[in-house]
């Protein structure tokens, strides 16, 4: 661009301008931009040499594009000057708006700072507004949107050489520039954000891909795992309500996905085990229970939640691992049952005998004397377990945890006809099974204690129990039975014993003794079967040894 004719601009100038700050502002990258800038000087303003030195995240500035000498440009592109180096420059020298220019004649000062040069040669002037081969003209550019230029953000500087004239720049010159820099700031700022926003979309669309990448796996992790798996709705007033059901739950219950989304976890439970359930904490919680199959059976699982939260703290949900079980409940039920029956019989063993037995007992003292001492000591009525340990509770809460029990009282401490009934203990022992052992062996004997716990077993009513203590020995407890009553039980049992049993091909007889105890508070389990077995060898004592057992 010509200046010996200011104010007088052709305008093809103007126009050439014009068009150089259209190119700048249409680029398709920060690079290209970049380029364009330093191109728009050389050919727009008429500078043979133009630098832009753009500012980094650190501070410092790079050089990110040049133009009008490809051996400068190879040179000099991509090196770096400090920031400090650079604020020299910009602090010193001559003030022509937001342009600085630094004659030959202070600029040799700047020969050894680190910010890149590139060194022209020429003949030195021969008038006063003559350029000067080490003369040096920079136009900082700042962050657009901020009037006065050097109030704003620095962002890079363009650096200017040689104009074509020869001459200084005039007014119209400097003015040219000077907005120049003005509008490649703008340009380079939009560039930035261009690229920062093409970044952006460039990671948004990775996270995108990455999250439906995730979202398939857990979809294909929830969908073809091998055990059952649920997600419910947490919060709320459906909290609880299954949303989503995998294939493997739907088989392990026998019903259908569609079918599934009617119920919660509470509805399909086991009655028995609503509890275990709403105790199992939603976060991490974990539970082995029975959940309802479509057939009305019931299976074994371990239910174990945790919450699915959205990343923008938006809905949770409950992802529920549902594990079967039920072989492994099988075993424990297998192996529970084993160490509390008789593996001959089936029947409760003399373990489980003496705890149900227990359970239904609490020990305190009976004497007079005993309870009016131990009130003393403890300042109200002693209370004892059933192991024999005191309850140190004061006043009241004495008194509820001793009404609480269900006292266990014997109708041999009654009168006659009172109606007075109790917890009867009938200890049951075997006349003449040794013989059989003896004569038939082993086996036929395994086969008569078989036959006779079915024949008790029957003669019963439920919540009676049964038990086998040891040998040919049996125990009765049935609660609710005045004398009377548990006389007849035992003419009774007596009466079914007897009955020939089929054992190794023969018919074989056993008789049976009964003696009648009767459990009450104060007493230990061992003493309440003590004292049955002591009134059984009384019966059996009682009666002619022909009449204990027939054939």
């Amino acid at each position: 661009m010509e200046t010996e004719s200011e104010p007088y601009v052709r305008l093809a100038t103007l126009r050439q301008l014009h068009q150089v700050m259209a190119d700048m502002n249409t680029a398709r990258s920060l690079a290209d931009t970049l380029q364009t800038v330093a191109d728009g000087v050389v050919n727009g303003l008429g500078y043979e040499l133009a630098c832009v030195n753009l500012v980094r995240p650190d501070g410092d500035l790079v050089v990110a594009a040049f133009a009008g000498n490809p051996a400068a440009e190879a040179l000099i592109t991509g090196r770096v000057g400090s920031r400090e180096s650079w604020e020299r420059r910009l602090s010193m020298g001559q003030h022509w708006g937001d342009l600085v220019f630094i004659p030959h004649t202070e600029g040799w000062i700047l020969d050894d700072d680190d910010v890149p040069q590139w060194y022209t040669d020429g003949p030195a002037p021969r008038f006063e507004d003559e350029w000067h081969p080490s003369d040096r003209l920079f136009a900082p550019m700042y962050t657009p949107g901020v009037q006065g230029g050097a109030c704003g953000e620095l962002i890079g500087v363009l650096s200017v050489d040689r104009p074509r004239n020869g001459r200084l720049p005039g007014a119209w010159g400097r003015e040219a520039l000077q907005m120049y820099a003005f509008q490649a700031a703008i340009a380079i700022s939009n560039a930035r954000l261009r690229a920062n926003m093409q970044r952006a979309l460039v990671r948004l669309e990775r996270e995108q891909q990455a999250l439906r990448a995730s979202e398939e796996s857990f979809r294909q992790a929830f969908e073809y795992a091998p055990s059952g798996m649920a997600i419910a709705e947490m919060g709320g007033d459906q909290h609880g309500r299954i949303l989503r059901t995998n294939d493997a739950l739907c088989r392990l219950l026998g019903r259908p996905a569609s079918a599934m989304r009617r119920y919660s976890f509470s509805d399909l439970v086991h009655p028995e085990d609503i509890g275990t359930l709403l105790r199992t904490s939603a976060e991490g919680g974990r539970a082995e229970l029975r959940l309802g199959r479509r057939d009305g059976s019931y299976v074994w699982v371990s239910l174990r939640n945790s919450v699915v939260a959205d990343a923008a703290d938006g809905p949770r949900f409950l992802l529920t691992h549902v594990e079967d079980i039920e072989e492994r409940k099988r075993r424990e039920l297998q192996l529970a049952h084993r160490a509390s029956h008789d593996s001959l019989t089936g029947l409760p063993n003399s373990a489980e005998l003496r705890a149900r037995l227990a359970a239904r007992l609490c020990r305190r003292p009976t004497h007079a004397g005993a309870l009016e001492s131990m009130d003393a000591a403890y300042g109200h009525p002693a209370v004892f377990d059933a192991n024999g340990h005191g309850f140190d509770f004061p006043g009241v809460a004495a008194l509820e945890a001793y009404d609480h029990h269900v006292h266990t009282v014997s109708p041999d401490e009654a009168e006659p006809d009172d109606g007075t009934k109790g917890l009867a203990v009938l200890f049951c022992d075997l006349d003449g099974f040794k013989s059989i052992n003896d004569r038939f062996g082993h086996n036929a004997g395994d086969a008569v204690l078989i036959e006779v716990a079915r024949r008790l077993t029957r003669q019963v009513r439920d919540g009676d129990t049964v038990a086998r203590l040891g040998g040919d020995e049996f125990v009765i407890l049935a609660d609710g039975l005045g004398r009377a009553d548990a006389q007849d039980l035992a003419v009774r049992l007596r009466s079914e014993i007897i009955q020939p049993i089929r054992a190794e091909g023969r018919a074989v007889r056993v008789g049976a003794s009964f003696g009648i105890g009767w459990a009450h508070c104060g007493m230990t389990a061992d003493e309440v079967l003590k004292s049955a077995d002591e009134r059984m060898y009384v019966e059996k004592r009682s009666r002619p040894k022909q009449h204990r057992r027939a054939g």
